[in-house]
């Protein structure tokens, strides 16, 4: 059967509205800020023999739409061996080595059933606030196998042909330390598959499933031309690029995540076989997580490709059974966002050395995942998870964003309202960070400050962060932006941690800080290139200092802030002339 064009693209937004919806409905009742101010979580509809990616919510964060593909595949070949698939199932799981990202990241998978047939199943996935291990909010830079970060649940039955399975959520809710927080997450994700059926159906109902089936076909092979086209219009050849992670949380030394990218005509070979092996700490990644970052860094360049699993059709990966990106139980992966952030950086890097138009210097890098734990007065636990933002690399096009979210997602930073409403601690401190992006032509996005105080009697701290040691890196001649910066207060003074970026069991006591620096993101092009008049505008609003005025960029400027040309002349001609 061919669809027509109009009817394709009206299909192609009913479906990616069920999606959106789907989102939406558990943004609005999920009862964790991660989840619901920063929309760590996400939905799709998904092939229902292979598991691929057909459609994908615009809320949530894109790398769980990709590795969820591996997520459905997991459950159609768990149902294989264990009674099939029925009308009225829904699974649930947080297996991170088949089809997942780390043990916070719960995932259900509802199936799709039309006219008795099986049609097409519906995912959901978040981020649960707390899922037992060895340090709340389970972001655990000292773990060393996947015990220490919290509870593993395989592809198990949470509805049985439509029967609620209460002995699953007792065990569930028995090793969390916020079960209440648990408890409102997984009825928000039911309650999304729920209306996700009911749209469904109706779009069945209006369309009937032949013509809907058509238009998911037609929409991958659509991706998978327009891809091929993409990749046809590079340079041939093969580019190489490195880039490192701080070190793992147990050992002190740096790891490398390298890519040797070829481009073949219409295909692309992303191979990873220099990059470390795998390590002690929590910094390993699935192969499934490996190849959804790299969608997600792919979708970043081509934005015009459709997204479903068609954009990886023309891609071949070659990642080592025995690197940090591939990795099987029960090595530790709690830090999976990190590894990602430098799959995407190595991504920008290399395809900047082919096709320095589509491409963008390398974001901040880091999510700094930042626990603060403790007992209010009543005796009550308290826990609160945040992630953090920073500078976006800058691009051919413009300057990169300041203080945004991470690359891996569409989420939000959760509003300092929100946590301190939430939580017993002050924001004396939430500001962009002068002189943090990096200088270019297009200069880098700006980092930013985040200092925290504590309310309570004391509370016990955790950070897993990145980029501590080695900076986000700019393209085309950019330099970096700057590198993260942690600190913490207690009764002899500040202190930082001895890995920069990654601590366990820090102690401060009420009226103690913690400080965040963030980095910037790298610049884009020549720095000395950069017109005089937008560092002039940049000194003016506090983004750039005077003094890196002239030291990155050769640009003097008069009292009056404006631009003293002679100086400026002079400084940029005695760096031509080195």
């Amino acid at each position: 059967m061919t669809i027509d064009t109009v009817t394709l693209a009206i299909l192609k937004g009913r479906l990616e509205q069920i999606a959106d919806e789907m989102d939406a409905t558990l943004f609005r009742s999920a009862f964790n800020p991660i989840i619901a101010e920063a929309h760590d979580a996400s939905h799709g509809i998904y092939d229902a023999t292979t598991g691929e990616t057909l459609v994908q919510g615009k809320s949530g964060l894109p790398i769980f739409v990709g590795v969820m593909a591996f997520a459905v595949k997991a459950v159609i070949d768990k149902a294989t061996t264990s009674g099939g698939i029925h009308d009225g199932d829904v699974w649930i799981f947080n297996d991170p080595y088949d089809g997942g990202t780390h043990l916070s990241d719960f995932r259900l998978v509802k199936p799709v059933f039309r006219d008795g047939k099986l049609f097409c199943f519906l995912a959901s996935v978040g981020h649960w606030h707390d899922v037992g291990g060895n340090v709340p909010g389970n972001y655990n830079p000292a773990a060393t196998e996947c015990f220490q970060e919290g509870m593993l649940i395989p592809p198990v039955k949470l509805y049985d042909k439509g029967e609620y399975r209460q002995d699953v959520v007792d065990i569930l809710s028995a090793n969390s330390r916020l079960p209440l927080s648990l408890y409102g997450d997984l009825n928000g994700q039911i309650n999304a598959l729920d209306l996700g059926t009911r749209r469904m159906g109706e779009l069945l109902d209006d369309y009937g499933a032949p013509t809907v089936g058509d238009c998911l076909v037609e929409l991958k092979a659509r991706a998978a031309k327009l891809m091929r086209a993409q990749i046809s219009a590079l340079p041939q050849g093969t580019v190489s690029a490195e880039d490192w992670l701080d070190n793992d949380g147990i050992v002190d030394e740096p790891l490398k995540i390298a890519l040797d990218l070829t481009i073949d005509g219409e295909t692309m070979v992303m191979d990873f076989s220099r990059s470390s092996p795998a390590c002690a700490g929590p910094v390993n990644i699935s192969r499934s997580t490996t190849i959804a970052a790299c969608y997600v860094a792919l979708k970043h360049i081509f934005g015009d490709v459709p997204a479903n699993a068609g954009v990886l059709e023309p891609v071949e990966f070659r990642i080592d059974e025995a690197s940090l990106l591939s990795v099987r139980a029960p090595k530790p992966v709690g830090g999976y966002t990190e590894t990602i952030l430098r799959l995407i950086d190595v991504v920008f890097q290399a395809v900047a050395k082919i096709a320095p138009e589509p491409a963008m210097a390398c974001a901040y890098g880091t999510i700094n995942a930042l626990s603060l734990a403790g007992h209010r007065e009543n005796g009550k636990r308290w826990v609160m998870f945040s992630f953090f933002g920073g500078g976006h690399g800058a691009h051919a096009g413009g300057d990169g964003l300041n203080h945004g979210n991470a690359p891996i997602s569409t989420a939000t930073i959760p509003p300092l309202e929100i946590l301190e409403a939430a939580y017993p601690v002050r924001f004396t401190q939430w500001a962009l960070r002068p002189d943090s992006g990096g200088p270019g032509e297009k200069r880098g996005g700006l980092g930013a400050i985040y200092e925290i105080e504590l309310l309570e009697k004391q509370a016990d701290v955790f950070l897993f962060g990145e980029r501590g040691r080695h900076a986000p890196p700019g393209v085309v001649g950019g330099a970096a932006g700057a590198m993260n910066r942690f600190s913490y207060e207690q009764s002899d003074g500040w202190h930082q941690p001895p890995m920069a970026s990654k601590m366990v069991g820090i102690s401060i006591d009420r009226g103690q800080r913690l400080k965040l620096e963030t980095p910037g993101g790298g610049g884009y092009g020549t720095p000395f290139a950069r017109n005089p008049q937008a560092v002039a505008r940049d000194v003016a609003l506090g983004i750039v200092s005077p003094e890196h005025a002239e030291s990155d960029y050769g640009v003097a400027l008069d009292s009056e802030g404006g631009v003293d040309a002679n100086r400026t002349k002079t400084l940029r001609s005695r760096e031509a002339a080195q």
